[in-house]
C-alpha cells in the first residue's frame, strides 16, 4: 500500500510528463472498486464516512472496522464505488486531507469481505448512502435513529445533512476547473482545507447546541425542585399557625 507522499509523488509526476489515463498507476487497479481508508475521526459513523467520499462518486459498500468487545470505530475502513473510476478520484483528492484534526490515508486495495460479513452491498442502511436510513450505535444498518454517542435522545431523528457551502464549492471545483490548469491541484487542496475547517465549526455549534439544551433542562428541573420545596415550607408553617390559633 502506497504512502501519502508517494501517491502525491506518483500524481506530480504523472501531472509533468502528461501521463494518460490508461498509463497512469491507477490503472493497476483497474480490477477492483475498493479503497482502504485510514486515518479517520473516531467520530465519524458510516454515514459521516459515505457522506465525505460520496463526492467523488456512488459509494455502494462501506465497512467501518469497529471493535468487537466496544463496537467502537477503529479510525479506518474499507470502501466500495459503483463506478471503479471514482476510486482514482478519491485515492488523488481526498488522500492527504485533514478532516476533524487527522489525515486521511486513502488508497486502492483488494479487499475482500470476511465470511462473516454481509454478502450483498449495504449503503442503503446508512445516512449519506443511496437510503435515507442510519447507522445504529453499533454501526448496523437499517435504523432510522441514529444514535452515535448515549447523550442523543432517543426520540430524536437525525436527518440527512445538506452540503456545506464550503463542499459545494469543491465539489464544483472538482468537476469544472479545467483539468490541464496546473493550479488546480493547488485549488483543490485549499478548498479541502477550508471544508474541512466549515465541518469541524460545524460539529462545534451542535455540540453546544446540546450542551445549552441539557443545562436548560438541568436548571428547569432544579427551580422546579426549589419551588416545591418552598411550597411544602409554607404549608407547614400554615399548619403550625393554625394549631397554635387554636
Amino acid at each position: 500500500m502506497n504512502s501519502i507522499r508517494e501517491i502525491q509523488a506518483l500524481n506530480k509526476r504523472e501531472l509533468e510528463n502528461g501521463v494518460s489515463t490508461e498509463a497512469s498507476w491507477h490503472a493497476d487497479y483497474r480490477d477492483t472498486a475498493y479503497i482502504y481508508i485510514g486515518g479517520l475521526s473516531f467520530d465519524l459513523s458510516e454515514g459521516d464516512v459515505i457522506s465525505i467520499f460520496s463526492q467523488f462518486g456512488e459509494p455502494v459498500y462501506v465497512n467501518l472496522v469497529r471493535d468487537k468487545e466496544t463496537g467502537k470505530s477503529r479510525g479506518f475502513a474499507f470502501l466500495k464505488y459503483e463506478d471503479q473510476r471514482s476510486t482514482d478520484l478519491a485515492v488523488d483528492n481526498l488522500g492527504g486531507a485533514t478532516v476533524l484534526g487527522r489525515v486521511l490515508k486513502v488508497d486502492h486495495t483488494r479487499y475482500k469481505r470476511k465470511d462473516d460479513e454481509e454478502i450483498a452491498d449495504n449503503t442503503e442502511g446508512f445516512s449519506g448512502g443511496k437510503g435515507n436510513g442510519h447507522a445504529d450505535s453499533e454501526g448496523k444498518p437499517g435504523s432510522k435513529r441514529r444514535v452515535s454517542s448515549g447523550t442523543e435522545s432517543k426520540e430524536e431523528e437525525e436527518e440527512q445533512r445538506p452540503l456545506l457551502k464550503e463542499e459545494k464549492e469543491l465539489e464544483a471545483l472538482i468537476r469544472d476547473h479545467d483539468e490541464d490548469d496546473p493550479m488546480k491541484e493547488y485549488l483543490v487542496q485549499e478548498k479541502k482545507e477550508k471544508v474541512t475547517r466549515a465541518l469541524a465549526r460545524l460539529k462545534e455549534r451542535e455540540r453546544k447546541s446540546k450542551d445549552g439544551s441539557r443545562k436548560h433542562h438541568h436548571r428547569h428541573r432544579s427551580r422546579r425542585r426549589d419551588e416545591g420545596a418552598r411550597d411544602e415550607h409554607e404549608e407547614r408553617d400554615r399548619r403550625h399557625r393554625r394549631h397554635k390559633d387554636r
